[in-house]
C-alpha cells in the first residue's frame, strides 16, 4: 500500500504539472483533465490511493500554486479520492460481493460511478472553497463553483473509459487494494453504514448549496466539511 501511495502521488503529480500554465484563479486552481484520476486511484487502491492523490496534489502545487491554500487543497484532494472509495458500495446500485464490482459496464455501475465521481468532485470543492473563503483569499462561491465543475467533468467524461482500461490490467496485476489488504481491514474499510453515507450526502449537498445561497455560507460550509469527515466514521455493525 505504501508503493500505492508513491505510484499514486507520482502519477497524479505527473498529470497535473503539464496543465499548470492554464490558469482559471492566479496562484489556485488551473484547467485540470488530470481530475479524472482521483475517483479512479481511490476506486482501484482505496486508502493509498486518497494518500496518493493528496500527496501528488501537493508536489503539482510545487510548480505554480503552493500557498497557504495548499493545504486546503491537500485535504480537499484527499477527499476527492477517498469520498468514491468509501461509497461506492453503500449508493446501493453495485453488489459488494459481485467478483467484478469495479467493472463499469451497464446501466446501474455507470450511474454508480458517476454518482461517487460527483460525490468526490463536491466534497473537494466545498473543503477547498470553505478553507480558501476562511483565509480571506478568494469567495466561497466563486472558487468552491469552479473546483466542482473543473473536478467532475474530467471525472465523469474521461473517468469511465479509463477505468474500464485500467481495471482489468490493475485486477490482473493483483494490485487492487482488496487485494493486498486483509480480509478483516477491507470489511472494515467497506463497512460504511447507509447512515454514514447519508450523512456525507448531506454534508456535501448542504454544505454547497447553504454555502451558496444562505447568509451564513462560510459556516455551512464548515459544517458540510465536518459532516463529511464525520460520515466516513460510521461503520456498520459488524
Amino acid at each position: 500500500m505504501v508503493v500505492l501511495v508513491a505510484l499514486s502521488a507520482a502519477f497524479y503529480a505527473a498529470s497535473l504539472i503539464p496543465f499548470k500554465g492554464f490558469v482559471l484563479i492566479p496562484g489556485f486552481t488551473e484547467i485540470r483533465p488530470a481530475s479524472a484520476f482521483p475517483v479512479i486511484l481511490g476506486l482501484l487502491f482505496g486508502p493509498a490511493g486518497a494518500w496518493g492523490a493528496a500527496i501528488g496534489n501537493l508536489i503539482g502545487d510545487f510548480f505554480g500554486t503552493l500557498g497557504p491554500g495548499s493545504l486546503f487543497g491537500f485535504i480537499g484532494n484527499f477527499f476527492f479520492a477517498y469520498v468514491p472509495y468509501k461509497v461506492w458500495n453503500s449508493l446501493g446500485l453495485v453488489d459488494p460481493k459481485e467478483e467484478d464490482a469495479l467493472l463499469v459496464k451497464g446501466g446501474r455501475k455507470i450511474a454508480n460511478f458517476v454518482i461517487a465521481a460527483l460525490l468526490g468532485a463536491a466534497s473537494c470543492a466545498l473543503i477547498i472553497g470553505w478553507g480558501v473563503d476562511l483565509l480571506k483569499l478568494v469567495p466561497f462561491k466563486v472558487l468552491s463553483t469552479i473546483i466542482l465543475f473543473n473536478n467532475s467533468i474530467p471525472s465523469i467524461v474521461l473517468g469511465l473509459p479509463m477505468i474500464l482500461v485500467l481495471y482489468p490490467r490493475v485486477k490482473k496485476w493483483d494490485l487492487l487494494w482488496t487485494d493486498i489488504m486483509s480480509e478483516n481491514e477491507v470489511k472494515a474499510a467497506t463497512s460504511l453504514s447507509g447512515f454514514g453515507a447519508i450523512i456525507i450526502l448531506a454534508g456535501i449537498v448542504g454544505g454547497l448549496v447553504l454555502g451558496h445561497f444562505s447568509d451564513f455560507g462560510s459556516q455551512a460550509a464548515g459544517i458540510g466539511v465536518a459532516m463529511i469527515i464525520l460520515g466516513g466514521l460510521f461503520q456498520r455493525a459488524q
